[in-house]
């Protein structure tokens, strides 16, 4: 462990750096390169079926009165992985897991990683049926995993198997491997470990692909493992297809604690477990006080309130994360206090670095404002055939070296005197207003700021116009407008500022910008207040 610390170290040393001052050069490595933690386990099923070993009949997950226990779920988990290897599952494959919320979920999960295939989620009461076909094509399975209830939704093409998982949970288990094993093939190993589609910039979803490795560092180390263990209740509240929801099903399954998948009611589930993971969206539409039982939140996926940071944090652990799905769930983690001059986003997780560089791509002096890279064992394995975008987001890694790669994440941060990061929005949240910059999650910030705001979101509707919705319906525009006004230059204010019961969601718990831009250039917002 020692000499890989030296190594890790001396890979830094690169005339990238020169232009910096001594104490700059040595921040710049200090505050970007998380600790080297050795992991327990390369695949991360293998610590859920350690715990299946361990706790038999502890309750693994329960869904609306239906419970399985782990030994029960590694059983039925093993039976389905030995029909996906007769269906033709070999290591290195993927396989689509397209259902809904409930217990066949994870045994479909579980079994396609226990046949050493990657799976691919999704939601198949969301997914219209022309995005399953694009998944399937561009992931390339051969076989589908569902529920009775969903299969007919599910265009499949010729030569293709569909398996309902349910059904074949329901037959007697009779004699079943106490552990399936996958036929080794050559030159597949099976390091993947899921392929999440991500919406893309052009319209096409991309494929990303994440491995093993890049899951177990974030789950099975700290902060990312949230503390889960036997006994605890984590919620699974978001949707299969987004990342966050591997964090709160493998994060707690590979620790033997239960999983309670939630119905309709996201409240009535929060309400009655040990952690929550949840996009700050989601979050804003739970009561703290009602949630006694949570000991331990995590934020990711949108930028967090300080405010809502603040509520949660007075009484539990409240983590505010960050990361795109191209680097593994979250790469950065900070333990909020509300005693903190500011809310950051925190320092690299284990095996992780950061690097805040400017647009030449060399490191910016502690302070500066610049755009985030991510390196070390975070970054995923790249999206599905398509070259060209692996080329403008993956690079080189040259402060790690040794053939590493490092993600560009479009993020904007800086690091603090202290060595936290800020974030900063996105550039691609960067426009233009009347010919100055803006940077569109600024504004939103501060009208989070006014009393009463809960979520706020501003959209550039043309070059001179700004226009920002807030909730809930209460805001006083005025206030909010002024609050703008006081705190950023006269170009940052908003031309109108909308009040809104809530803002609009997308499928996975964010504040669906796309829909607010067209309510606004409508002139319709006013049938959504």
């Amino acid at each position: 462990m020692h000499q890989q610390l030296i190594e890790r170290t001396f890979a830094w040393s690169t005339p990238l750096l020169d232009h910096l001052g001594d104490r700059d050069r040595h921040l710049f490595q200090r505050y970007g390169q998380g600790p080297v933690v050795a992991l327990p386990e390369t695949h991360i099923h293998h610590a859920v079926e350690r715990h299946a070993a361990a706790l038999p009949d502890t309750v693994a997950a329960e869904h609306l009165g239906t419970r399985i226990t782990y030994g029960e779920l590694d059983r039925q988990a093993n039976r389905l992985a030995a029909h996906l290897a007769d269906l033709g599952v070999r290591p290195g494959d993927n396989v689509a897991v397209f259902v809904r919320r409930g217990i066949p979920m994870l045994v479909g999960i579980l079994a396609a990683l226990k046949a050493g295939a990657a799976y691919v989620p999704q939601d198949v009461g969301l997914a219209p049926p022309t995005h399953l076909r694009h998944v399937i094509h561009a992931a390339a399975t051969r076989v589908i995993l569902t529920v009775s209830a969903a299969a007919d939704r599910i265009p499949v093409p010729d030569g293709h198997h569909l398996v309902a998982v349910d059904s074949v949970m329901a037959q007697p288990l009779g004699r079943c491997p106490e552990r399936f094993v996958p036929t080794e093939q050559p030159g597949s190993t099976g390091e993947n470990c899921y392929v999440l589609f991500t919406s893309g910039t052009t319209g096409r979803p991309n494929g990303v692909v994440v491995t093993h490795r890049n899951v177990c560092n974030i789950l099975l180390t700290a902060p990312g493992n949230l503390g889960i263990r036997p006994g605890w209740r984590v919620g699974q509240l978001l949707n299969v297809a987004f990342d966050m929801a591997a964090w709160e099903i493998l994060g707690c399954l590979s620790h033997g604690a239960t999983l309670v998948i939630r119905g309709r009611d996201i409240a009535a589930t929060a309400e009655r477990v040990d952690a929550l993971i949840a996009t700050p969206t989601i979050l804003s539409g739970l009561d703290p006080d009602r949630c006694e039982q949570v000991k331990v939140v995590a934020v990711a996926g949108e930028p967090c309130p300080r405010s809502l940071a603040d509520r949660w944090a007075r009484r539990r652990a409240f983590y505010n994360a960050c990361g795109p799905t191209e680097t593994t769930i979250v790469n950065t983690m900070h333990r909020h206090d509300v005693h903190a001059a500011r809310l950051t986003i925190g320092r690299p997780t284990p095996n992780n670095t950061v690097y805040v560089l400017d647009p030449a791509g060399r490191p910016c002096a502690i302070g500066d404002v610049g755009e985030m890279w991510a390196g070390g064992d975070c970054v995923s394995a790249g999206y599905l055939d398509n070259p060209q975008l692996n080329a403008e987001r993956y690079a080189p890694d040259p402060f790690l070296g040794g053939g590493r790669l490092m993600f560009r994440t479009r993020d904007l941060g800086r690091w603090t005197p202290d060595g936290q990061l800020e974030h900063l929005g996105r550039t691609d949240d960067q426009v233009k207003i009347r010919g100055f910059r803006v940077e569109l999650d600024s504004v939103s910030a501060v009208l989070e700021s006014v009393p009463g705001c809960r979520r706020a979101a501003t959209l550039k509707l043309d070059d001179r116009t700004l226009v920002s919705f807030v909730a809930p319906h209460h805001v006083d525009p005025e206030v909010a407008r002024q609050a703008v006004a006081a705190a950023l230059p006269y170009y940052c204010v908003p031309t109108t500022i909308h009040p809104m019961a809530a803002l609009p969601e997308t499928s996975r718990g964010k504040i669906d910008k796309a829909a607010l831009l067209r309510l606004a250039a409508s002139g319709q917002w006013e049938q959504a207040a």
